[in-house]
């Protein structure tokens, strides 16, 4: 397992009141399936998710990361659940369903994930709520699942082969010499990525100064900001709500005002956040709210490969300006300053070097840092392409994939944005004392609206 895969279980080791599970729900047309015929289609692409019949073992003594090892008695129905809502099975019903379900933690004497088949959506439609720890999948390592598990078509591909038998599960000893490799390899590895880099000198300074100026900018961002109701202590229950939006209109806001994909949802979410203090009756000020926002570093021809591969920006978002053309303008201004500070490279180059630091020292500073009081990044904002075409669950239509992404520290709430075909979810995680979030949901649609508007 990576650092950065462990990091994830630190992290829940840490906090007693925190799940580092991610999730989504993808809505289906059409009636649920069964629990049996459900199982078997599944049980068909398992072969192509190894991890979904491994569980992690931890290296005594920490003296190596955690590692994936085969579950001998994996019980594929032991990760299956079926649930009800009761009526009228809209979104206030599943929503509170999946505040729950993300409440609870993952079993880690088994695999780390479980799906949670939903059957009374009103319309004629279910549910599947994937629930995946971090340590697994990042998001677009999470979205690539679903095209494993579902289908391009409405007719289902046939079963995958086999898969091999599982290996015998390490012992504690065995577990533990492995771990002593590692760290008797790790001088080895620092030489050979000292020569890589010497090897090609310019190449090793402009890492360098990017790890420099980069890193100077993350540990600049990490100044406590002032006090607001959107940190401090949290609790294990969770709520969550949906805003919704449309892959045409942010393209449209675009072109018309300038700036990416990416920079005109994080303006709404701006907005939002902005509603959100207002109804509180506090006064957005401009270092109020920074959030973190994960960035892929996958290469080319790495899409398929599970695990994290991300770094981040920290950028402070302008709930201080009122008006959305200027607060986009603003948005937009901040996130190029990231990048312009290499922000992204220099939380890559970290990432890289946690590889050739001893484990128990890397496993210690993650503790460290997640019990630390820390309150200058106060929230997440994570955005994720999903499929542009049309997937299939057994024949049935995927409406809708809403995504949720965990929250740590002191942060309140996190943002999740996904995409699929023409529609925008926005799924919104907040603790037990967040009671307003709907706020911040129709904050973030207003926004979009009146920026795709003729008017704006």
């Amino acid at each position: 397992m990576s650092p950065l895969d462990a990091a994830f279980l630190e992290l829940e080791d840490a906090e007693p009141e925190v799940s580092m599970a991610i999730a989504s729900i993808a809505v289906f047309a059409g009636p649920v399936p069964g629990s049996d015929e459900f199982a078997a289609h599944l049980a068909g692409r398992l072969p192509l998710i190894p991890r979904y019949r491994q569980k992690v073992r931890r290296v005594p003594l920490d003296l190596g990361p955690p590692v994936w090892v085969d579950d001998p008695h994996f019980v594929l129905e032991h990760h299956l659940v079926r649930v009800a809502l009761p009526a009228p099975g809209g979104d206030a019903q599943l929503c509170a369903l999946m505040g729950r379900v993300m409440a609870t933690r993952l079993d880690r004497d088994r695999p780390l994930w479980r799906y949670w088949i939903v059957e009374g959506l009103a319309g004629d439609r279910w549910a599947l709520i994937s629930q995946v720890h971090h340590c697994m999948v990042d998001g677009v390592s999470g979205t690539d699942l679903y095209r494993d598990v579902l289908d391009p078509g409405p007719v289902p591909r046939p079963p995958a082969p086999p898969a091999a038998a599982p290996e015998r599960e390490p012992s504690r000893a065995e577990l533990m010499l492995l771990g002593a490799r590692g760290l008797l390899a790790l001088p080895v590895s620092a030489v050979r990525g000292a020569g890589a880099l010497l090897a090609r000198p310019r190449e090793g300074g402009q890492r360098l100064a990017a790890l420099v100026r980069g890193g100077t900018a993350l540990l600049g961002s990490l100044r406590a900001g002032a006090p607001s109701s959107l940190t401090g202590s949290r609790h294990r229950p969770r709520h969550y709500a949906v805003a919704r939006g449309r892959v045409a209109d942010v393209r449209a806001i675009r072109h018309r005002h300038g700036g990416t994909f990416n920079d005109v949802v994080l303006a709404a979410v701006t907005a939002g956040f902005r509603a959100l203090l207002l109804a509180r009756g506090e006064e957005p000020t401009p270092d109020l709210v920074r959030t973190l926002v994960p960035v892929s570093v996958r290469a080319r021809g790495d899409e398929g490969e599970r695990g994290n591969q991300v770094s981040l920006l920290l950028p402070r978002l302008p709930v201080h300006v009122a008006d959305p053309r200027e607060r986009l303008a603003r948005t937009v201004a901040e996130l190029e300053s990231c990048k312009a500070a290499h922000e992204a490279e220099a939380g890559a180059l970290l990432t890289e070097l946690a590889r050739l630091e001893p484990y128990p020292l890397v496993a210690r500073g993650v503790r460290w840092a997640s019990r630390s009081d820390q309150r200058a990044v106060v929230t997440v904002t994570t955005d994720v392409p999903g499929p542009r075409e049309t997937l299939y669950g057994l024949g049935r239509e995927l409406l809708e994939i809403i995504p949720y992404v965990p929250i740590g520290s002191t942060a309140q709430i996190g943002v999740s944005i996904m995409s699929y075909r023409d529609g925008l979810a926005i799924g919104l995680t907040g603790d037990e004392s967040v009671e307003d979030l709907d706020v911040l949901a129709r904050g973030i649609e207003s926004e979009l609206a009146l920026l795709s508007g003729d008017h704006a």
